[in-house]
């Protein structure tokens, strides 16, 4: 069995602009003399690799203590693009995928808005991207509040650098956080069986 880490590092990963930088504050130290290391960390819950929960852009929504596990652990496809995808592209794409309802996307992928009313009716109980969001202004509120109203989870911030397109089994829960409309995640991947594809195509 092979694991493969998807996480970038909380301190240092990219932040969505406008964000406040996460810190690490040293509470107690052994280095000190203190009987214990303990530290706070004060960071955005969508800082480096986390997870949106339906709460995020929708009102009366599940945050992520409300989301059952079947959102975050199951077969996902690993699949590559790079760009702003249309609606055209985002139907090749599930048609390469079959009833895949675990989608990551690697590489520089924003969604349409067309993008994003094709996919949020497919089923899917997740969707992931390596960049901070899923989309960009003008159309990132539009983007999210489309896949989160159809109960499609977002899994943004990914390092899919050492996840080659290919089916593999996902594990990525959130912290359990009450009240809160988003997490940090530790996300991995399990290989799983070969695919043979090389993802949706650029028309």
């Amino acid at each position: 069995m092979r694991v493969i880490d998807i996480s970038r590092p909380l301190l240092t990963a990219p932040l969505y602009p406008g964000d406040p930088p996460p810190r690490l504050e040293r509470l107690s130290s052994l280095d000190t003399g203190d009987d214990f290391t303990t530290s706070a960390l004060y960071a955005c819950l969508h800082t480096g690799t986390h997870l949106d929960a339906p709460a995020h852009a929708l009102p009366d929504m599940p945050g992520v203590c409300e989301l059952t596990s079947e959102v975050f652990l199951g077969e996902c496809a690993v699949v590559p693009f790079d760009g702003v995808m249309t609606g055209r592209q985002a139907e090749d794409l599930l048609a390469r995928t079959g009833s895949m309802q675990w989608l990551l996307l690697k590489g520089q992928a924003l969604l349409s808005p067309s993008a994003a009313f094709v996919l949020s009716g497919a089923g899917l109980l997740l969707l992931g991207c390596e960049g901070p969001s899923i989309a960009q202004e003008p159309y990132t509120l539009e983007v999210h509040r489309t896949l989160l109203g159809a109960g499609t989870a977002l899994l943004e911030g990914l390092d899919l650098s050492g996840a080659a397109p290919d089916r593999y089994f996902l594990l990525a829960p959130p912290l359990a956080v009450q009240g809160a409309e988003a997490s940090p995640v530790r996300a991995m991947l399990i290989a799983r069986e070969r695919l043979d594809w090389a993802g949706p195509s650029r028309r």
